[in-house]
């Protein structure tokens, strides 16, 4: 061959090797120069949608506001063994490359695309990964042909970029630290904070060796290592993670053998918008937050319109998210920004009212209902409603449905969608099981009808002096039932009302002791006499005996002295803001109230007559830690304090000798303890609010329609309804010795208070009317 031959070749040669290099060169230097490559403020502060936390009393994490949830934590908490596990698994040579690793990138060249071996793995280094996090793939589209893969090129080509960016003005340290709170781990966990609590319902710091290396495992394919949906494939990756981190000497030969023999022990709790403690609360929370200024049109009720605009001028929470925008102008975002909101919630307290409700509930008192409901002609409404209702309620049923909007956005006629109600499909539904749901087939219909069979709860606890809300718990499972019974819906209050009454009384000058004759009375009403049903015997009876047996006539007796107007105004110093119609019958509880208002007012007697309007938040920050507000209580002078301990000293009758001593006799909770029960017209709600002296909280059970009811008083009494959550939910805090309320506390007297005055409203308290010492 001629040298002039041979040196062609040569140079083609080179040619052929040296091109792609050179078109490389040009190529990133093309994008360096041209493209948009992210800031150094982007790369430490990247658009990854923070999840804001919500974060108890007592430092906990109970719950979050996300579209991924995402949590930063520093190096110093994450533990070196998974650092050490990410770096032996995902990139060996992370301390000695400046980003991308060349030698890497050949092997996958040779062996994996050449020789088709995959198992020896990618060639992104961790730090080409971090450079992934911002350029997302799946909004890649293009219309001309192979104009995808030409974008995908110059996307890579940036990553390249922007990794080599990285390195030069980042540590080692900093860089896996980003990494690991970027990364997916599957669980709609994103990053090794929200990852540990997903999966081991654990902080990063206590992640032990093989759970940070089953964590390390997920990252290549989050599903199919996931440890609750495959533990087998998970336990091989986990293990294959160990051994890498034995082949790179940062686990002994010893440690190997005995860390792989250890199980994989998930404690899975994905964190999605239904799970987490406190759901109801979060709930509440951002619509509390994201109010927006009251217009009077909005409103059916002209109080409820004035409650909000009160609110909206003098409590700073309530509308923050529109009264204060970021320093870029901009709204803040819950469910983007990072914020760390500190609530007043106990995370206890929440995790004992939960269990409370789902105890007694789940239990027992829907069974009883169950097997009423079973019998019931209409299931589930009661037998003596009329077909016209029973229409217009499942007809209303429908219309709140998801599927009927749905539909009707789809252009569906009403007559369609009917036809659809009565189809049978497969679905999942709430049951109060192991499981929490059955999956079952029948007919959007009947699963209407069996939804409402459910009877509902709401339940929350307040602080004396503080108004700080300790427990919050709007329903039976925020998955299934979204609506809130605390702050959304109003029911009728029964009994529970009666204590208002009784405390204007008090304030006016009457005592516990006063007597009053247990006989009828009648008042006229517009030229008509109105009484309410009550037992009667004529005898001489004291008021705080009245209240003890929730007697209606002793409660007339005083409407008669002082009228409803008189009522209504107490009530509204006592925080009661929604519509009171001023009748007499008031006096029995013919209004509607929400359990926060009725919670929060009974909060005044503890209190020593200062009513404190409920607190949530204790501050808000950003996600770098910086104070954007802090809030404080809110309260005023209610009543006299002499009037609180005198309504305290009458309610605890009620508890001792009257229709709340179950928890005296079936839940033995002892110390000073005051409370009122309450049932319903039809026993369709019942109520129990109780209190200790440093402990406010209350309780109401119903179904979501009035005509779903128990038959009896026995089973649907506010005694039998609601006071067994109460009576369970104090007994788990008694218990709980690092909570510093117990049986030990009691109520403080007012100065001067005299101790003559008291008399335990007992049947001791009554004598016959005949008698000399009448009113003596």
């Amino acid at each position: 061959m001629k040298s002039t031959t041979q040196k062609k070749i040569a140079r083609w040669f080179w040619a052929i090797i040296t091109l792609p290099f050179a078109l490389l060169l040009v190529a990133l230097l093309l994008v360096a120069l041209f493209a948009k490559i992210p800031s150094f403020e982007q790369i430490e502060n990247p658009d990854s949608n923070l999840a804001t936390l919500v974060i108890s009393e007592d430092g906990k994490v109970i719950n979050t506001y996300h579209i991924e949830n995402r949590s930063y934590v520093s190096y110093d908490q994450i533990p070196r063994h998974v650092v050490d596990a990410a770096v032996a698994t995902e990139d060996a040579r992370f301390y000695r490359h400046s980003g991308i690793d060349f030698r890497g990138l050949g092997r996958v060249f040779f062996k994996t695309i050449l020789l088709g071996d995959s198992s020896q793995g990618g060639g992104s280094t961790i730090t080409q990964q971090l450079a992934k996090t911002l350029y997302p793939r799946q909004n890649v589209q293009s219309r001309i042909p192979g104009g995808r893969q030409l974008k995908m090129i110059g996307i890579k080509l940036k990553e390249w970029i922007t990794a080599v960016k990285i390195e030069r003005n980042y540590t080692k340290e900093e860089i896996v630290t980003m990494y690991l709170n970027q990364i997916f781990f599957g669980g709609n966990a994103y990053g090794i904070k929200a990852a540990a609590n997903t999966f081991f319902a654990k902080d990063p710091e206590d992640l032990t060796v093989e759970e940070g290396a089953c964590l390390v495992g997920m990252v290549n394919k989050p599903t199919r290592y996931n440890p609750a949906l495959n533990p087998e494939q998970s336990l091989a990756r986990r293990n294959h993670v160990l051994r890498q981190m034995e082949k790179y000497d940062y686990l002994s030969k010893h440690d190997l053998d005995s860390i792989t023999q250890i199980p994989i022990v998930v404690t899975y709790r994905q964190q999605d918008h239904n799970s987490g403690y406190g759901s109801y609360f979060r709930d509440m929370l951002r619509r509390f937050m994201n109010a927006e200024q009251p217009r009077k049109s909005s409103y059916a009720q002209v109080e409820d319109f004035r409650a909000d605009s009160l609110a909206w001028r003098e409590n700073p929470l309530y509308g923050w998210l529109n009264k204060n925008l970021k320093p870029d102008g901009t709204q803040y975002d819950l469910d983007r920004d990072g914020l760390r909101i500190y609530t007043t919630l106990d995370s206890r307290m929440q995790k004992y009212a939960e269990a409370a409700v789902a105890e007694h509930l789940g239990k027992e008192l829907q069974n009883t209902l169950n097997r009423e409901l079973k019998y019931r002609r209409n299931f589930p409404f009661s037998d003596d409603v009329s077909k016209d209702e029973v229409d217009r309620l499942m007809r209303n049923g429908r219309r709140w449905s998801d599927r009927y909007r749905a539909m009707k956005a789809e252009g569906l006629s009403d007559a369609e969608i009917e036809k659809s109600f009565d189809e049978p499909v497969q679905m999942r539904i709430f049951s109060w099981n192991k499981q929490g749901y059955v999956d079952t087939v029948m007919t959007p219909n009947d699963s209407i009808r069996y939804y409402k069979s459910f009877l509902r709860a709401a339940f929350m606890a307040i602080e004396p002096n503080t108004g700080h809300v300790k427990a919050y718990v709007g329903g039976p499972d925020y998955r299934y039932f979204k609506y809130d019974n605390i702050g959304q819906g109003k029911r009728q209050v029964g009994s529970t009302f009666k204590p208002f009454l009784y405390t204007l009384a008090m304030q006016e000058g009457y005592t516990p002791c006063d007597k009053v004759v247990n006989t009828t009375y009648t008042i006229d009403v517009n030229g008509t006499d109105w009484a309410p049903k009550s037992e009667v015997d004529d005898r001489v009876v004291t008021l705080k005996w009245g209240l003890t047996n929730s007697r209606n006539n002793i409660s007339a007796y005083l409407m008669k002295q002082f009228g409803p107007y008189a009522l209504v105004d107490l009530c509204r110093k006592m925080g009661v803001s929604s519509y009171l119609d001023p009748v007499v019958s008031l006096c029995v509880g013919s209004c509607d109230l929400s359990v926060m208002e009725m919670v929060a007012a009974y909060n005044t007697f503890p209190g020593r007559g200062v009513y404190c309007y409920p607190m949530f938040v204790t501050r808000i920050e950003d996600n770098a830690g910086n104070v954007l507000a802090s809030f404080s209580t809110r309260k005023r002078e209610a009543i006299s304090e002499v009037t609180a301990y005198k309504m305290i000293n009458m309610m605890q009758g009620v508890v001792n000798d009257g229709t709340a001593g179950r928890i005296r006799w079936r839940y033995n909770i002892q110390g000073d303890i005051a409370g009122k029960t309450g049932t319903t017209n039809d026993n369709s709600d019942g109520w129990f609010i109780g209190y200790t002296p440093k402990l406010t909280a209350g309780a109401w059970v119903g179904a979501e329609d009035r005509q779903v009811h128990f038959t009896s008083t026995a089973n649907g009494a506010g005694a039998s309804m609601a006071l067994p959550i109460w009576a369970l939910f104090m007994q788990k805090v008694y218990q709980d010795k690092s909570i510093a309320i117990g049986p030990e506390d009691v109520f403080v007297p007012p100065l001067g208070w005299s101790a003559d005055q008291l008399c335990d409203g007992s049947s001791s308290d009554t004598q016959d009317a005949t008698s000399n010492d009448y009113f003596n």
